[in-house]
């Protein structure tokens, strides 16, 4: 089964799925430059979710310099997720700073500069991919791929 007949049997995104053509898994990992795509891909084929969990932690970091002074809910969040990651919170904790989080970036979104928030966006997916494959070893993905269609 090539790639992206897994990523249509998965229900990738059909820009993904056009976007990887004839690549092989390997290829996309290393030729990706979307970070939200490659979270996307390694939650939905199970990979050790305080690994996922982690890697997109690291990707939501950087985007903290952006958030307002006095605005602690999405540094909040990360650190509860982090703690989730070594057994000091529950996903309750999780789920309730991610939901306190998620109103903060609605209320910043709403307030972007469509532009400047656009430009932004490319800019931090790309950071995220190459932080995605730092913390994701391609070995793992092939792994897990391999374990959801055998």
């Amino acid at each position: 089964m090539t790639l992206r007949d897994q990523l249509v049997a998965i229900r990738a995104c059909s820009d993904a799925v056009e976007w990887v053509g004839t690549r092989t898994i390997e290829q996309a990992w290393a030729e990706c430059e979307r970070g939200d795509w490659m979270l996307w891909l390694a939650g939905r084929i199970d990979i050790d979710r305080k690994l996922l969990v982690s890697a997109a932690c690291a990707c939501a970091e950087p985007a903290l310099a952006f958030v307002r002074a006095g605005e602690d809910r999405p540094r909040l969040a990360i650190e509860v997720a982090r703690a989730w990651c070594v057994g000091t919170a529950t996903l309750d904790d999780v789920r309730a700073a991610a939901a306190a989080a998620y109103a903060a970036y609605a209320a910043a979104y709403a307030a972007a500069d469509a532009a400047a928030y656009a430009a932004a966006r490319t800019e931090s997916l790309q950071t995220s991919a190459a932080t995605v494959r730092a913390m994701i070893p391609i070995a793992v993905i092939v792994e897990a791929l391999n374990r959801s269609h055998t």
